[in-house]
């Protein structure tokens, strides 16, 4: 894996449809792309009556259903905590960059989603690790670049010159 960097922000804000243009926009430039989403709720990739989700109900620590177009691994916590950013990350293959969305805590390099419809609060200004907002609206008072939300090339460019990939892969 060569680079790491986060789309946070509040609910609402815009971070998974920018996540999804950024892997459509970075992908077509040449580059292997993957994501690592946080959910705060109970998420589950499985349907209760499969197969797999009759293994995963019998007890199984881990599922892995397979076939000729994708596998997915499924891992049991069963009481065990959460694992953080760094152990997922592990679990990847590798690639030239990681999207991860969410994981606001975590001190990797990241872009804050803003949207003034919203009625949040920017988390830019007390964390160090946000590098850039990417906003709907004008925020002059900031401390940091502001991006056109809608601006996907330009955010792609921010992330990639920042990670140290070129533009446009070469080759």
């Amino acid at each position: 894996m060569k680079a790491v960097f986060g789309i946070t922000g509040w609910k609402n804000c815009g971070k998974t449809g920018l996540v999804e243009r950024l892997v459509t926009e970075i992908a077509a430039r040449g580059w292997a792309v993957s994501t690592v989403k946080h959910a705060h709720h109970a998420a589950d990739v499985d349907a209760p009556g499969t197969d797999s989700h009759r293994h995963r109900a019998a007890g199984a620590s881990e599922v892995l259903l397979a076939s000729g177009a994708r596998w997915a691994l499924m891992h049991e916590l069963r009481g065990a905590a959460e694992p953080g950013l760094d152990a997922l990350l592990a679990r990847l293959s590798p690639v030239d960059l990681v999207l991860v969305e969410g994981f606001k805590r975590a001190r990797h390099a990241k872009i804050e989603a803003h949207r003034a419809a919203a009625g949040q609060p920017l988390i830019a200004p007390g964390d160090p690790t946000i590098l850039a907002v990417a906003s709907d609206t004008g925020l002059p008072d900031l401390d940091r670049p502001v991006l056109a939300l809608d601006d996907t090339a330009g955010i792609a460019d921010f992330i990639l010159d920042h990670v140290g990939l070129s533009r446009e892969r070469a080759g």
